[in-house]
């Protein structure tokens, strides 16, 4: 392997290429991973140099902490090559803030931000190539954080490894999604690690996932833990819904991610003169709306997801169809201003594209 150094991180590059094994027009999502991977790690508070090394495994001991006791956090977010070739990222330093966040909660270090964000794009330009060209797929780019003690005691970790891989990747759901309510089950607490990006918060969402799967949706509509009454999240998604015209999101109590998807819809709608809201929902309210053909759409939003429109949601005996994709006005016009600003066609009059 050749050992080259950039301006900032030493870099080890693969001997070869797997990009030619790649079907660009067939994109799953999440497993088809390109060529280099980001490596960092924080021994006793201290952070060591950044490398970037070939994509693989990473040697891991039986009673290494976060396998056991969950001290693991993530982000995700997306690389876009625009019509004139250059390859952006769309609001890096939310995602930077929201990682530290969801360290802070989880009684792990700060990542500073040469590692994190000049890391990261010091990556994405090394696997340039692997970004699609094709408007609606983009590279996924995950960065993580993890315990890495080799012993088993609870206590925050002494050792972290900091790694950001990337893929390929074309929609998260390639199909209007149907969304199941979940009354036994809920994501998040008052007080707990809701709002973080804690590895844990989605192992507790599966049951909800897979109930929801098996009754024929394709994910869960989560509400409130102390009354089963207020609208959260959906799946690994911020939820919207369009009544009498006015976008509706729930505000954020602590049990809610703070998505950056989420935060740019409501940017653009303000924009565009849509009237938005933000503040707690009942499901019941959903039902009324939508029994009295006030409902007039639904989505969820995330940045794996972008914007995906709700087909049909599912509570206690009721399903409630909602109306044509091509027939909502709100969501499809948020959809096309956030790929326009993405792909460069309309002036970034927020500053949200960072250049690679």
């Amino acid at each position: 392997m050749e050992t080259v150094t950039t301006p900032k991180i030493k870099t080890l590059r693969s001997p070869s290429t797997r990009i030619h094994e790649v079907d660009f027009t067939n994109l799953p999502f999440g497993r088809i991973f390109s060529d280099h991977m980001l490596v960092a790690d924080c021994k006793d508070g201290s952070w060591s140099e950044p490398q970037i090394v070939p994509f693989g495994t990473i040697p891991v001991l039986p009673c290494m902490t976060s396998l056991h006791y969950g001290q693991a956090i993530f982000e995700g977010m997306k690389a876009f090559k625009q019509p004139n070739g250059n390859a952006v990222l769309f609001r890096p330093e939310e995602n930077y803030a929201r990682m530290n966040h969801s360290a802070w909660r989880l009684c792990m270090p700060e990542v500073p931000h040469e590692i994190f964000v000049d890391g990261m794009k010091e990556l994405v330009q090394l696997d340039n190539q692997w970004i699609p060209r094709t408007e609606g797929s983009a590279l996924y780019i995950r960065p993580f954080m993890f315990a890495t003690d080799e012993y088993v005691g609870i206590k925050p970790s002494d050792n972290y490894k900091f790694i950001i891989f990337s893929c390929p990747v074309g929609a998260y759901y390639p199909e209007p999604v149907a969304l199941w309510v979940s009354r036994n089950f809920v994501r998040a607490v008052e007080g707990g690690t809701g709002e973080a990006k804690a590895a844990g918060n989605y192992a507790g969402g599966l049951i909800g996932q897979k109930r929801a799967k098996k009754r024929g949706y394709h994910s869960v509509l989560w509400l409130d833990a102390q009354s089963r009454k207020y609208v959260e999240e959906c799946g690994t998604m911020n939820i919207f819904f369009v009544i009498d015209g006015v976008l509706i999101t729930p505000e954020l109590t602590g049990t809610i991610l703070k998505g950056v998807t989420r935060d740019s819809i409501l940017t653009l709608a303000k924009g565009l003169g849509i009237p938005a809201e933000v503040r707690r929902i009942k499901i019941k309210e959903i039902q009324a709306a939508w029994q009295q053909g006030r409902l007039q759409e639904a989505f969820g939003t995330g940045t794996a997801a972008v914007i995906s429109h709700v087909v049909k949601i599912g509570y206690r005996k009721i399903v409630m169809e909602l109306p044509p994709v091509e027939e909502r006005k709100i969501g499809n016009a948020l959809l096309a201003k956030l790929n326009d600003i993405r792909m460069g066609r309309v002036e970034d009059e927020h500053q949200w594209i960072v250049k690679v």
